[in-house]
């Protein structure tokens, strides 16, 4: 190859997708130089958190917990089906957590398009937020009532300490909304 051309390309940076993927192995490169602490081969999470999937609630720097400390369970409107039951179960039976913490958060999208009646792309999800936000004047006050109603399901399905939680954007705070559970 000429070495004009590989220099062009090697100083072109990178876009879309391909830009993306960069920026993890970028941000991975940066982790293993300066934040990996030896762990062992098990993890030993003290709580699990159900939590909404949007790219700006991250339980592990909410919580400023490191590695192994937390199992996440992440789903649009941190809603609880079989599949996150089942890891909800195995945190608690095989690896030992104690807490389930369910968080819902300011301006949640999945919450609203439920609210909005804008469901065709997240029916499943819908399915599970609908019979919770019945009801509810505000954003706000369908998300907590959301987080509540999947505090429910969880306390009549599983025993552990179960608390609801919601997160402000604003503030970084995160309100406990109640508790239950052994």
């Amino acid at each position: 190859m000429n070495k004009w051309l590989l220099l062009i390309l090697l100083s072109t940076p990178l876009f879309g997708a391909e830009a993306d993927l960069q920026k993890l192995v970028d941000g991975n490169a940066r982790y293993l130089k300066g934040h990996v602490e030896p762990k062992s081969h098990t993890q030993k999470p003290f709580a699990v958190i159900v939590a909404c999937s949007d790219s700006r609630v991250a339980p592990e720097i909410i919580f400023d917990q490191g590695l192994g400390d937390l199992f996440v369970v992440r789903v649009a409107g941190n809603v609880v089906g079989d599949i996150e039951m089942e890891s909800i179960n195995y945190a608690l039976d095989h690896l030992g957590a104690k807490v389930v913490m369910v968080m819902g958060h300011e301006y949640c999208g999945a919450v609203d398009a439920v609210k909005e009646g804008q469901v065709s792309e997240i029916s499943a999800i819908a399915s599970l937020i609908k019979p919770s936000i019945k009801g509810a004047k505000t954003l706000e006050a369908a998300v907590k009532a959301n987080v509540l109603g999947v505090v429910d399901h969880l306390d009549k399905n599983i025993k552990a300490h179960i608390v609801g939680a919601y997160y402000d954007f604003e503030t970084g705070e995160v309100e406990i909304l109640n508790g239950k559970g052994s």
